[in-house]
């Protein structure tokens, strides 16, 4: 619940303390002297838009925070621990606006974005506004209260969870469906290329070793000349050749070594030498034997490494890179294939989505009707106690699985209400009249304020257009809501003032060019002599002080 509030130089408040008790809290001043401005002030706590007007004039900044109690709220506490902003039993909410029209958020201390205070706002706090039967005249309005009342949040998230899934799998059947001819079109293309490239067959490294072989067999006339001249410079001329020559200066410094120990290690490096001659001559002997000077094989690498580049300028790719595209293209329609095959399949399963989507919103539907069946009666009663005998509510619910399909299902909710006998059901708005509208939309505020989570409500002059005996009752239904949930509202009417189980009073000053607004708990005669204030007027007589107290023995 609420337990206390400060205010600094917010609108028209230089500075206001307060703290908020259990059950109900009656708030009543003069008009204009800014009973609502706390709600104002709090809707800031809560996440609502900053502005600069906000700030009072001639200040830096304006300062609200708001302090809850946690004690019966493990909803907003469970928040708390996710978003690691826990602390103890108490919760505070502040929020801190320049003149300039920057704000800034925190919770328990730590900077947040206005959004995270409007998420744990709605956890802890309910505000009903005096326009909210304005509200009320709007279908998704109904929709929500009807839901909210129901407690569908589960319900209403598997619900959503379903159509997205539905909605995602019907999406790609759409982008599949759209890209099919484009698809069909790049996937006669692609077939073509890659029927070329497999009439090639190019193997992964074969365009390096045809590059070799053809440079080898194209300069096959110098390489065997030049190798056979080695040949017989190391080995097989007669009259002079290399190895002849390395044996006959191994045998004179062999001779050497004995007349000069310094030139013992030339014979060995000598007789390497020698082994070195003799194994390059067999390795050139050896490739001599082999050679291959096959002119048909020189023609068709010629002719294949045409082919190569000729496919890869085709295809603005390097020859030593063909290979790979080709894998590419086989990788790409082999996609296509699948992606055909997925749009194949994709159709059954989205009909499946569907199907799913719809046993979810059958089930929402269903208790949706149920929860509407109790509300009519319940808001029937209401309606006869404020002073509408003959009124009637019912809430109808139109349920086509054909028809549009949206993340709340495929239910068409509209709030009916006949005011008088033999009147038929007709919208809300299309019936009642001002006053009617204004008791009506309370009957359903307090109603369905019995579920909500939040321990704390407020009703901000949402008694507007109603008085005599119809505001007792209001008042009465007010207090009894107060019995179980902490319930602050803003009143003019002394019936519903009068019903409060504490009473708070507003009042506005002006002194030297400056208004400032007040608000502090009455007590027992300062509450007597408001209550006849509201019931007199400006003129309290021994009459209205007399009303004032039976109207607080009343309660």
């Amino acid at each position: 619940m609420l337990a206390h509030m400060t205010i600094s130089n917010f609108a028209i408040v230089k500075s206001l303390e307060f703290e908020l008790k259990p059950g109900m809290t009656t708030i009543t001043g003069e008009t204009g002297a800014g009973k609502s401005i706390a709600i104002d002030a709090l809707g800031l706590c809560l996440g609502d838009r900053a502005e600069a007007c906000m700030v009072r004039p001639n200040e830096d900044k304006a300062e609200i925070s708001a302090a809850f109690s946690l004690a019966n709220n493990q909803a907003a506490r469970r928040w708390l621990e996710d978003n690691e902003l826990c602390d103890g039993d108490e919760c505070i909410l502040r929020r801190v606006i320049t003149k300039e029209g920057r704000s800034r958020g925190f919770i328990n201390g730590s900077p947040v974005p206005a959004s995270q205070q409007k998420a744990l706002g709605q956890l802890l706090i309910n505000i009903h506004g005096q326009h909210a039967h304005q509200q009320l005249m709007r279908a998704d309005h109904q929709q929500q209260m009807l839901d909210q009342y129901a407690g569908h949040h589960v319900l209403m998230d598997k619900t959503r969870q379903a159509y997205q899934v539905w909605r995602q799998a019907s999406n790609e059947l759409k982008r599949l469906s759209q890209s099919r001819e484009e698809n069909e079109a790049q996937k006669q293309l692609i077939q073509y290329q890659v029927k070329e490239l497999d009439e090639l067959a190019l193997g992964e490294d074969e365009y390096q070793e045809i590059e070799e072989e053809h440079k080898r067999l194209s300069n096959s006339g110098e390489l065997a000349m030049s190798s056979q001249s080695a040949l017989a410079i190391l080995y097989d001329n007669d009259d002079a050749n290399a190895l002849q020559l390395l044996q006959m200066a191994s045998q004179q410094v062999c001779a050497l070594g004995e007349l000069d120990s310094q030139l013992n290690t030339v014979p060995q490096m000598l007789e390497e030498a020698i082994i070195q001659v003799q194994e390059a001559s067999q390795e050139l002997r050896c490739y001599l034997d082999a050679m291959d000077m096959d002119p048909q094989r020189l023609v068709y690498l010629e002719e294949r490494l045409a082919k190569i580049m000729s496919l890869a300028r085709k295809h603005y790719v390097m020859p030593a890179d063909l290979y790979q595209k080709h894998q590419e293209l086989l990788k790409e329609l082999d996609d296509l294939d699948c992606s055909d095959e997925r749009l194949d399949g994709l159709a059954d399963e989205v009909e499946v989505r569907r199907q799913q989507f719809i046993a979810r919103a059958e089930k929402l539907s269903k208790s949706r009707q149920r929860y509407a069946k109790e509300l009519d009666k319940k808001i029937s009663e209401s309606m006869h106690q404020l002073s509408m005998e003959h009124g009637i509510f019912n809430i109808d619910i139109q349920s086509d699985a054909t028809g549009m399909l949206s993340p709340l299902g495929f239910d068409t909710i509209t709030f009916l209400v006949s005011t008088n006998p033999g009147q038929p059901l007709q919208p809300l708005g299309k019936v009642a009249s001002g006053g009617e509208l204004s008791r009506i939309s309370l009957a359903i505020q307090v109603i369905t304020a019995q579920k909500v989570e939040t321990p704390s409500l407020i009703f901000d002059e949402v008694d507007v257009g109603i008085s005599g005996p119809t505001a007792a009752i209001v008042g009465k239904m007010l207090r009894t809501l107060g019995e179980s949930t902490q319930v602050m509202c803003v009143t003019h009417l002394p019936q519903v003032a009068g019903c409060g189980h504490q009473q708070m009073f507003v009042a506005k000053t002006a002194s030297k060019g400056q208004t400032e607004t007040s608000m502090r708990p009455l007590k027992q005669d300062d509450r007597i002599a408001e209550l006849a204030r509201l019931l007199g007027g400006s003129e309290i007589t021994e009459r209205t002080l007399a009303n004032a107290k039976e109207l607080l023995i009343a309660a």
